[in-house]
């Protein structure tokens, strides 16, 4: 049985393609659950309309898909404060595209 700790080891080390921290740690993905096959989280982006949201997604759903998990997920825009710590942690480690 897949357990929430399988789960977060698989998306764990999923970097952001232009900055250097994964996107757990960017504040990116939130509120994991696991229930069953199916795992269900949030993608909260700094902005409305991120042109590389289908890219970030792609690269959690695959992994979870991988496990032979069902994803399920939301979206919503950072609030203020999220949206601070974001941007400062893009300023220290911004590598590009």
């Amino acid at each position: 049985m897949i357990t929430l700790s399988d789960v977060a080891n698989a998306i764990k080390d999923v970097k952001h393609p232009a900055i250097n921290y994964s996107l757990g740690e960017l504040g990116i993905v939130t509120d994991v659950e696991l229930e069953n096959n199916s795992v269900s989280l949030v993608f909260a982006f700094p902005f409305p309309e991120i042109p590389i949201a289908d890219q970030l997604i792609n690269s959690i759903v695959q992994p979870l898909n991988e496990l032979g998990l069902e994803v399920d997920y939301s979206i919503r825009v950072m609030t203020d404060e999220e949206r601070n710590v974001f941007l400062q942690m893009e300023q220290e480690a911004w590598k590009g595209m």
